[in-house]
């Protein structure tokens, strides 16, 4: 057998060994935190556990208040994003709420 597969040969045992040696250590390892945590009485947001990031849409925000109505239809605009038609290109003082 060559040198070199021999060499492999010897690399995959003692991967073998080094996983069984983990496998024993991890137990006792979990053990002694699982311990720690009851008596201390920690939690996952103690120990820097954040909650796990949610997939999809983020949840929707309460609207915005109005800020400007049109006197003539009653609707109103919060004066985010794009402005409706009845007050584009005018001045919006005239449209402000007063509150």
């Amino acid at each position: 057998m060559s040198q070199y597969a021999e060499l492999k040969a010897q690399i995959a045992k003692l991967q073998a060994q080094a996983d069984d040696a983990r496998r024993a250590e991890v137990v006792n390892v979990i053990t002694e935190i699982r311990q720690k945590i009851a008596e201390f009485g920690l939690t996952a947001g103690d120990l820097g556990f954040a909650e796990a990031a949610r997939r999809g849409r983020p949840p929707k925000k309460a609207p915005l208040p109005p800020k400007y109505q049109d006197p003539k239809t009653g609707n109103t605009w919060s004066g985010r994003g794009k402005p409706p038609k009845w007050i584009a290109g005018k001045n919006r003082d005239r449209f402000l709420i007063e509150q």
